[in-house]
Parts: structure tokens; sequence; C-alpha cells
């Protein structure tokens, strides 16, 4: 077993993901970046990580899948012997914004199984594996982080099926601190507004518009590294006391005012 702390990252390869894997390797981790890319897509993402000083591994696999995620999870334990911190990172949004009155069944399922689905059973999996190092080493520290989103409880009728996956991912991570407090191992939320990734290139020029017209108090695209800053935070234990709490990360958008 790895002396040096460990972390999965689902999604870790690019946009949100890569920022989070970025400050992990900046704080000392060893790393399991999880995706569903060849190979071959995926090596400078993970050259630049392991320029940090980190080993590095690429776990491939649809988080969706059973399979996929037993894999994902015995490659972690086959390279490095232990895991520190679970990053449910990997989501992917609807392929086509549609109306909710015009909502399509097969991506509903699609969403709610990658965001929700997938989060929800690779943490069950993962916080059984934390719960027998607690036992063997009882003072190490252990923690689960959702990336979940502002669509948690911001209303988007042209990407229904996002919204519900978020929200649900809410409700899993107040779940998941309740049942794994008692282990000593904490669960955190962390809601992105308006990130710069590839996800929203999309909607680039909307958004700039909204930016523009003050629609966040802090008037600029958030980034990957914000993100990876604060899950670096979390890493470090410097938000104690505070298991099952969401950090919103949104510029300011969903502050109310007058």
């Amino acid at each position: 077993m790895t002396e040096r702390k460990v972390a999965l990252v689902t999604g870790g390869t690019r946009g949100i993901g890569l920022g989070i894997a970025r400050a992990l390797a900046g704080e000392g981790f060893d790393l399991a970046l999880g995706g569903v890319r060849p190979d071959s897509d995926v090596n400078t993402a993970m050259d630049e990580v392991a320029s940090e000083g980190s080993k590095v591994i690429y776990a491939r696999g649809d988080v969706s899948d059973a399979d996929a995620r037993t894999a994902i999870l015995s490659a972690v334990r086959d390279q490095f012997g232990r895991l520190d911190l679970l990053v449910n990172n990997a989501g992917i949004a609807p392929q086509v914004r549609q109306d909710v009155l015009e909502a399509d069944e097969a991506s509903l399922d699609r969403l709610l199984a990658v965001n929700l689905k997938g989060p929800w059973f690779l943490t069950r999996d993962a916080a059984r594996w934390m719960i027998e190092e607690r036992v063997a080493d009882p003072g190490r520290p252990l923690g689960i982080v959702n990336i979940g989103s502002i669509s948690a409880d911001v209303a988007s009728a042209s990407r229904g099926e996002y919204c519900l996956s978020k929200a649900a991912l809410g409700m899993a991570t107040m779940l998941w601190a309740s049942r794994l407090a008692e282990h000593g191992i904490s669960v955190w939320e962390i809601r992105p507004g308006l990130i710069a990734t590839d996800m929203t290139a999309k909607v680039t020029e909307r958004y700039d518009r909204f930016i523009a017209e003050g629609g966040l108090l802090e008037s600029r695209w958030g980034t990957p590294e914000d993100i990876g800053r604060a899950v670096a935070m979390l890493s470090r234990g410097d938000l104690p006391y505070a298991t099952g709490q969401v950090l919103t990360m949104d510029g300011g958008l969903t502050l109310r005012r007058l």
C-alpha cells in the first residue's frame, strides 16, 4: 500500500474533473482518474497531472455500469491499496435541450444512470472499502465529494432531466453524510454555477451576455481551477464540523437580491 494519500476522481481527465485532479496533485495525492474516452485521448491530461509528482492511473469505465464500477475500484485497490477521497464528478448533459413538454424518456434514463445511479453505487462500494480502512487506521481522514450543480434547485425547463438528476444527487449527499458519519467519513457537495468547460461551450454566447448584463455578482465565468481549489480545501480538512454541507460556487448567481 502506498504511503501517499489516494483520490479517485471520476470524469477526471477534462473540464472540472481535470481542475480537481490538478489541485489534488498539488496537495500530494496520487490519483486515479476516471473517464470513458480511449486511453490515447487522455494521455496529455494524465501527463499534466503526473508532472506534479503524483502517480496517476487511468481507471476507464462508465460509472452507470455495475461491472465498470467494480473494475474502477479494483484498479485503485490493485495500484494503490488505499482510497482516501472519492470525488463523484462524472456527469453528462442532455444531448439535445428539449422543452419538458417534449421530454425524451431515453434521455432521462441516461442522465439518471450517469449522474445519479453511478455516483450512488460508486459511493456505496467505496464507502464499504473506506469503512474497512477506518478500522485499520482510525485516525486517517476519509471523505467523499459530490459535484452537483445549481440546477439542483434552479429550474431549466429546456433540460429538466439534468435538473432532476442533480436534485436527486443533493439528497444522496445528505443520505450518505447521515449514514457514514458514525464511521468518521465526511461527505460534502459542491454545486458549481457557470463554469467554462466543454459542457458549456455550446451556450457560451448566451451566458456571456448574461454575465455582461449583471447576472452574476462576480462578473466572470467560473473555472475548473475554482472548483479544484474547493476540493483541495476539503481534502485538507479545512472545513471541519460540516459534513453533509453544500458549497455553492456560482459567483452569486443564486443569491437573492433586489
